[in-house]
């Protein structure tokens, strides 16, 4: 009887899924690389993402939060997803200098869509905040609506660029 209870109990161990940790975002360096396009992200404004993709020792990093939430929508992917995290525009120094380290879980951000600003490679940007509040008074200068981002359209990071559309570049 004493058999039969551990390898059940073996049993049970061995089934069990491991669960991984989330890891911490990676501060922003000056020698950071947008996913998309290889350009330095140093040198664009606006909001950034980080995507941490399991069995890779380093972030994909996005010049804009719009190309990161491209990524999330697509169906092709290098690996599973571990963690996503966006600039808190809430508390970032500017919109030219985002911040390095002011990194915010993506999936507990309030985004603001639709607003006429330019992100760091032209396109019209979607822009996360920590706190909805800090959403709210941006839509009142900008315009758009706030979402959490499992309501951003697709249409908002998949649709075509709209290269004469005139956007404002926050201060």
């Amino acid at each position: 009887m004493k058999h039969l209870a551990l390898i059940a109990l073996v049993s049970l161990a061995a089934c069990k899924e491991e669960v991984a940790e989330a890891p911490d975002p990676v501060d922003l360096t000056p020698n950071a690389l947008s996913y998309f396009c290889q350009m330095n992200i140093a040198e664009h404004g606006g909001p950034k993402g980080q995507i941490h993709l399991e069995g890779y020792p380093a972030p994909l990093f996005f010049a804009q939060v719009r190309d990161m939430l491209a990524y999330l929508k697509s169906p092709e992917r290098d690996a599973e997803i571990t963690a996503v995290y966006v600039s808190d525009m809430g508390i970032a120094p500017s919109w030219r200098q985002p911040g390095i380290s002011n990194w915010i879980a993506a999936d507990g951000a309030t985004f603001v869509v639709g607003a006429d600003v330019a992100g760091g490679m032209g396109a019209r940007e979607v822009v996360p905040f920590a706190d909805p509040s800090e959403a709210k008074d941006f839509i009142l200068k900008y315009g758009g609506t706030a979402l959490p981002m499992s309501e951003v359209p697709e249409a908002e990071v998949l649709g075509p660029v709209d290269l004469d559309l005139i956007l404002e570049t926050p201060a």
